[in-house]
């Protein structure tokens, strides 16, 4: 793969893992690509961390043409540094690019892109207990113009960070407000490509659940406001009456790889899994009858992490006396083996960069 490299003449110091806060600290080269709609994806090249030449008119500047997926780069206990599935992240970067009339990459062209990053970046690749490098692959569109139109420039980027826990409290688990009022997305809508504008009208909710002792919004359906669909910035999964069941992907629901991954190792146990329609209404009935055994969210950032306790309205429902549940233990320390390198891959999931 022909990607001209300029290395840094001035590496930062690597920061201690053990303070530094989750997507602050990044690496000392980032991955650039442009493409025009002459040329096609042209001059990939990897240099020094450094900010963007941007025109204040550009497209992704006044309309938010962009889209952005986040994987993770792993140390094994041998040293050997490994990528989790990034197939499966190109693949949705592409599905999130058709919906915001952005320009694709090949698949295993973007794969090839990563682990050629990543060889460049292998030392920032920690290899403390729980920790990796965060890749953040993106596509913005660079139009120097007002006027509404199909793209004709654009580039591609991915930067990386190492870090810890995604949250302070680590597995702690988290209480969660089910939002009744903000909307996420509805299907027809880009809910299910992972685009910038999601997540940043999904701030307001999450700034007011934090502001009365919340982790995070569990977000409902924005066309007939009574089906649970996903958390704030992960899927959600559900053990209830010894069911492990999730929201189904109906075009307004994230699909998550983790979520993706999630499923096939519980049905590997052979628990039953199921996709569907989960109303708040059943949702707060068996919280409040203990059918509702355990619930989690499920994202790269984080992994798993375990939800102690919901509140609708004027209900709270604690879960599993706001404890870790057994499965959500067991899959949080089978899929981080998997990622870590400690137990064999046996879904060949894992790609080796080095």
């Amino acid at each position: 793969m022909d990607v001209k490299i300029v290395k840094t003449q001035s590496p930062k110091a690597k920061p201690d893992m053990a303070t530094v806060p989750f997507g602050t600290y990044f690496s000392d080269h980032m991955f650039l690509m442009d493409y025009s709609i002459d040329k096609g994806w042209y001059d990939p090249r990897i240099v020094p961390y450094a900010p963007l030449e941007v025109e204040p008119c550009s497209t992704i500047m006044q309309y938010a043409s962009e889209v952005f997926e986040g994987l993770k780069a792993y140390r094994t206990p041998e040293g050997k540094v490994q990528l989790f599935r990034p197939d499966e992240n190109a693949k949705r970067m592409n599905n999130s690019a058709e919906r915001m009339a952005l320009p694709k990459i090949d698949v295993d062209e973007m794969v090839g892109y990563m682990k050629k990053f990543v060889e460049v970046e292998k030392d920032w690749v920690p290899s403390d207990p729980g920790t990796s490098l965060y890749l953040r692959p993106f596509i913005y569109a660079d139009d120097p113009c007002l006027s509404l139109h199909p793209y004709h420039k654009a580039v591609f980027c991915i930067i990386a960070c190492p870090v810890g826990n995604y949250f302070p409290d680590g597995m702690k688990p988290a209480p969660i407000l089910i939002e009744k009022d903000d909307v996420r997305a509805v299907r027809g809508g880009t809910g299910f490509a992972k685009c910038g504008g999601n997540y940043a009208g999904a701030m307001h909710a999450g700034e007011r659940a934090e502001k009365n002792g919340f982790s995070q919004v569990l977000w409902i359906d924005g066309v007939e406001r009574k089906y649970v669909e996903e958390a704030g910035g992960m899927n959600v999964m559900f053990k209830i009456n010894g069911e492990i069941v999730t929201p189904e992907l109906n075009g307004s629901v994230l699909p998550g790889i983790t979520r993706k991954s999630s499923l096939e190792i519980v049905k590997d146990w052979g628990m039953k899994a199921t996709e569907r329609l989960i109303t708040v209404e059943e949702l707060i009935k068996d919280a409040e009858s203990g059918a509702l055994e355990e619930a989690w969210m499920v994202g790269t950032a984080a992994v798993v992490c375990p939800i102690g306790e919901l509140a609708y309205e004027d209900k709270r429902c604690v879960i599993n006396g706001g404890k870790i549940g057994e499965v959500t233990n067991k899959l949080y320390e089978d899929l981080t083996a998997i990622q870590w390198g400690r137990v064999p891959d046996r879904y060949g999931w894992n790609v080796t960069v080095d």
